[in-house]
C-alpha cells in the first residue's frame, strides 16, 4: 500500500509581533522622556520680558533655591566648596559664562553674594536666568 508523504513545513519566525512590541516601546519613550535641563528640585525663576541671548558653550550652572540651598550643576554645595570650585577654573573663569538660576522668592542678598563669589573667581560674563513673561 503507498501512502502518500506529507509535505513537512519549514517552521518560520514570524517578526511582525516582535516588530509591533518595539515600535509601542520606542513611543512609550519618546513619549515620557522630557529633555528639560533643569535637575529634579524645584526653581521658581522670576518673569521678565528681557531678551533672550544664545547659549554659551562654557558655562557653569549654579542654583539657589527659595530656601537658600545652593546647588552647582546638580550636586548641592556650601559656599565655601562653591568659592574653592569657582576658583579652580582659574584662566578660563574668563571665557567661561557664570549662570546664575536663582529661585524668585530667594532673598537678594543671597543673589549680591553669589555674584560676588564668582567675580572674586574671576569670572566675567555673568548671566540671571529668568523666565519669559507672557
Amino acid at each position: 500500500m503507498g501512502f502518500r508523504r506529507r509535505q513537512t513545513e519549514e517552521p518560520r519566525v514570524d517578526l511582525t509581533p516582535m516588530v509591533d512590541v518595539v515600535f509601542l516601546l520606542l513611543i512609550f519613550f519618546m513619549i515620557s522622556t522630557t529633555f528639560i535641563e533643569t535637575p529634579g528640585f524645584t526653581i521658581n525663576l522670576p518673569k521678565s520680558s528681557a531678551q533672550q541671548i544664545k547659549k554659551e558653550q562654557q558655562e557653569v550652572r549654579v542654583y539657589l533655591r527659595a530656601d537658600g540651598e545652593i546647588f552647582l550643576e546638580q550636586q548641592e554645595i556650601e559656599l565655601s566648596d562653591l568659592i574653592q570650585n569657582l576658583q579652580s577654573y582659574g584662566d578660563k573663569a574668563a571665557d567661561t559664562t557664570f549662570l546664575l538660576m536663582a529661585d524668585k522668592d530667594v532673598k537678594h542678598g543671597n543673589v549680591v553674594q553669589l555674584m560676588d563669589t564668582a567675580k572674586a573667581a574671576g569670572f566675567i560674563k555673568l548671566a540671571i536666568a529668568t523666565e519669559k513673561k507672557q
